[in-house]
């Protein structure tokens, strides 16, 4: 349908306007035209996944129709849409890669939600046995933990069934400042592998 157009007349109160009826019910069906096509335009929006869905005509303009036009940039294709080479930086990253957590907590039970965050580092040395508790860690995914104080720590995930191994021969060392590097190496739940590795650190700008 077309705009319906109301007809105020040449000059105010000259009786050459629609009537109150005709121009309201311009407006309804203009509200009507326009709230249909809105309902036609969003296809759906899954609310998991984010998704939504165009029709042909919804980003047409005159015979400009944009509908699975080639995109160019940073983001090229038509039907199916790329990300160009090199174009995702640090600040395109989730948390889970950038984000650093400081955490004062210095015994018992601690959660490290590697969703989140992708370092860790506990402020204070640590004054009781620690459980270092690594959470929503995926594969592929590294995580580093900067840890210190002479008390027992152990390593533990919130898969349901894991095997968390060692790699190399470093050791915690309860006198020093420790990092502690774990990389996530399958995500099922129910046979998850983790491999962490243990070394000391000092300031020190000669690495000889």
């Amino acid at each position: 349908m077309a705009q319906q157009t109301i007809n105020i007349g040449t000059t105010a109160n000259d009786g050459t306007g629609d009537p109150l009826r005709t121009a309201f019910d311009k407006v309804n069906d203009n509200f009507t035209e326009l709230y249909n096509d809105d309902a036609g335009d969003v296809n759906s929006v899954n609310g998991q996944s984010g998704t939504v869905v165009l029709d042909s005509d919804d980003i047409s303009e005159g015979s400009t129709n944009l509908y699975n036009a080639t995109h160019t940039g940073d983001v090229t294709g038509a039907t199916t849409l790329t990300i160009a080479n090199d174009v995702v930086d640090h600040d395109e990253l989730a948390p889970r890669f950038t984000a650093k957590q400081e955490i004062a907590t210095t015994s018992g039970t601690i959660n490290l939600d590697a969703s989140s965050y992708g370092i860790f580092e506990l402020t204070s040395a640590l004054t009781g046995a620690t459980t270092l508790n690594i959470q929503n860690i995926k594969k592929g995914q590294v995580i580093d933990i900067l840890v210190t104080g002479s008390q027992t720590i152990t390593m533990a995930d919130d898969f349901t069934t894991s095997a968390i191994n060692q790699a190399g021969t470093g050791t915690y060392d309860g006198a020093s400042s420790n990092h502690i590097q774990v990389v996530c190496i399958d995500d099922n739940d129910s046979d998850a592998i983790l491999i962490y590795s243990v070394a000391t650190y000092t300031s020190d700008t000669n690495p000889a």
